[in-house]
């Protein structure tokens, strides 16, 4: 009877391996191949403090972790990690612990963002600039920032057109990690994981619509003539929504100058309309240009009267 090992063997299909002996496998084995999936641009990210600042100098903290894992990116470029984040990132690539790089920022205690509510005219250019959707409101309503969510990422201030958002430290003398919880780090990768993943979404929405519309003028454009009037109905149709349109607006200047009639007529018509500003000015211009290239600045003159001068408009010759 043939020991342990050579009876073992026995019973095992031969499989050559390069550069060794021949080794059996059970005939029943499955043999799975495992590979680590976890990358080095994976466990970089981990180590990152997710606040999606830029301030490393990528959009986000993923393109940053992928930058360093190719060595395309120091390790010292995350401010809101601190002296601390760059040990983490330090251990991990087997390199040794250097200073922050100051061209990205300064390790400091966790800001919120807080938006004067007097201020703010609800822009909504905050709300767009949030990587993690901390702040709510609606257009031209006030807005607010939900202070547990906020990571402090400073990219609300910039796009704000009153100045009415100000970064307030809230962590005291608490700076990088020790100002900023796992927990919260997850939390605000998970927040900005959702909004890239909606944001995409609504992208290929608005693509498809774009598309759809592409499409159906190009059908309108092909589709054969029925009939001899056929060409012209398109035209037409178009004509007619001019028209309107055309009418629509001279409708709308007809009601404003009577009104501003009326208020003449009262005495309270628009004052300082001799020295308006330049920003006014131009606004003014761009008005007078749109009205003439809709053709209708003809129409009104013809139409309105001679307007009677109010007091605040008077030349000082004929107050004399």
């Amino acid at each position: 009877m043939p020991d342990g090992a050579g009876h073992f063997a026995s019973l095992l299909p031969a499989v050559e391996r390069p550069g060794s002996s021949l080794v059996r496998l059970p005939a029943s084995l499955t043999v799975v191949t495992v590979t680590d999936s976890i990358t080095l641009a994976d466990r970089i990210e981990d180590l990152l403090p997710q606040t999606q600042c830029t301030k490393c100098g990528y959009p986000a903290c993923r393109p940053y972790a992928e930058a360093v894992a190719v060595g395309t990116a120091n390790y010292n470029q995350c401010p809101p990690g601190g002296a601390e984040g760059v040990a983490r990132l330090a251990a991990l690539l087997g390199k040794p612990p250097i200073p922050l790089n100051p061209a990205n920022g300064v390790e400091r205690p966790r800001p919120l963002a807080v938006i004067d509510e007097n201020l703010c005219i609800g822009c909504t250019l905050c709300m767009q600039a949030c990587p993690v959707d901390a702040i709510i409101g609606a257009p031209k309503q006030m807005h607010t920032v939900i202070g547990a969510l906020c990571t402090g990422c400073d990219l609300c201030v910039p796009p704000c057109p009153v100045d009415c958002i100000a970064m307030v430290p809230v962590t005291g003398e608490a700076t990088g990690w020790n100002a900023w919880t796992q927990n919260d780090a997850n939390a605000a990768r998970e927040r900005h994981d959702r909004r890239e993943a909606r944001l995409a979404r609504e992208r290929e929405a608005s693509e498809a619509r774009a598309a759809a519309r592409r499409a159906a003028s190009s059908a309108t454009a092909q589709t054969p003539a029925s009939g001899a009037n056929a060409p012209q109905a398109t035209p037409a149709s178009a004509d007619d929504a001019e028209a309107k349109k055309r009418a629509i607006i001279q409708a709308a200047l007809e009601r404003a100058r009577k009104k501003k009639e009326e208020l003449a007529a009262k005495g309270t018509g628009p004052q300082n309309v001799e020295h308006v500003s330049a920003d006014v000015q131009a606004q003014i211009d761009a008005a007078e240009a749109r009205r003439r290239r809709l053709g209708i600045e003809a129409n009104e003159a013809s139409q309105a009267p001679t307007p009677t001068p109010t007091p605040e408009r008077d030349t000082p010759s004929s107050k004399t």
